[in-house]
């Protein structure tokens, strides 16, 4: 199944289309069964109830959904958790040894964006860059897990991410400023679709991104330095993770940041896809100083 959710800023509402067999590219409305595509939604068993509303036809088709803008497919979460340098390629680009333990930063939630909405450049931004990252989105509040292996249970399912990154504002100085650099305006596109884990092996997903139609990123997921149920199982001894909250798993090589391409700039039209979850397409808009 794909969960999306359509409609214009803040007035989105829930929708679903059934996969395999059964897929026939029709949105179907959720309206009943729940407000929203969310924590609440997920720790309650939304996933199921909705698998079981399609299996007895009782839910109405949107007909309009392909006039309707694609949001994106969570409300916006409780905490959005990045995990960078995941990938041995990137880390290497970046001029930073390869991590031992995950390195984990937090964004601010408001920075969630559809995957389709245009993407504004920072008034004084030199070095603004994409990341094609698959996002993990957990199903239950946990915390403590004993292990590795206790972390699939914890696991709703899968959307696709951009992790928009001013690196200007993220890495000069002795310490960093990741959280600057990365707490931009609409700099987390998220979608077009959530995948429930059950419906998706993420173990091996192709990642690609491509600016102005030329190719930059190329990757797999199969290439994690800390796959994901090593970051669920690692972040939930430093933090309660709750449903419907999403942890950016890391992207890979190919970023601007390497000095091979060059920074996004207004009018650049960037694509993102990571197989199975969809593709994103944003238009880079320069932001006017105030």
């Amino acid at each position: 199944m794909k969960f999306a959710r359509l409609g214009d800023p803040g007035r989105e509402q829930p929708a679903v289309q059934p996969g395999g067999a059964d897929s026939n590219g029709k949105w179907y409305s959720l309206a009943g069964l729940t407000a929203d595509i969310d924590g609440t939604f997920l720790e309650a068993g939304g996933v199921d109830r909705v698998r079981d509303a399609l299996a007895a036809g009782n839910l109405a088709e949107i007909t309009d959904a392909g006039a309707l803008r694609t949001g994106a497919p969570l409300a916006r979460p409780g905490a959005l958790v990045g995990i960078g340098l995941n990938y041995a390629g990137h880390a290497a680009e970046s001029g930073a040894a390869v991590p031992e333990v995950p390195v984990v930063f937090l964004k601010p939630t408001n920075t969630v964006a559809g995957p389709f909405d245009d993407a504004p450049i920072p008034p004084l931004s030199g070095k603004y860059d994409w990341e094609v990252e698959l996002a993990v989105v957990i199903g239950r509040r946990t915390s403590y897990l004993a292990s590795v292996g206790d972390a699939a249970d914890c696991i709703a399912g899968y959307v696709l991410a951009n992790d928009l990154s001013e690196r200007d504002y993220q890495l000069p100085g002795a310490a960093g400023q990741w959280v600057k650099g990365k707490s931009l305006p609409a700099s987390t596109p998220l979608g077009p679709w959530f995948v429930p884990a059950a419906d998706l092996d993420a173990t091996d997903l192709r990642l690609r991104t491509w600016v102005n139609g030329e190719p930059r990123q190329d990757s797999s997921t199969a290439d994690l330095i800390f796959d994901v149920p090593a970051i669920v199982h690692h972040l939930s001894q430093f933090m309660v993770l709750e449903a419907g909250d999403v942890i950016l798993t890391g992207t890979p090589e190919g970023v601007a940041l390497s000095g091979r391409f060059p920074y996004l700039r207004d009018g650049d039209v960037l694509e993102l896809e990571v197989e199975g979850l969809g593709r994103q397409r944003q238009v880079l808009r320069q932001t006017a100083a105030l």
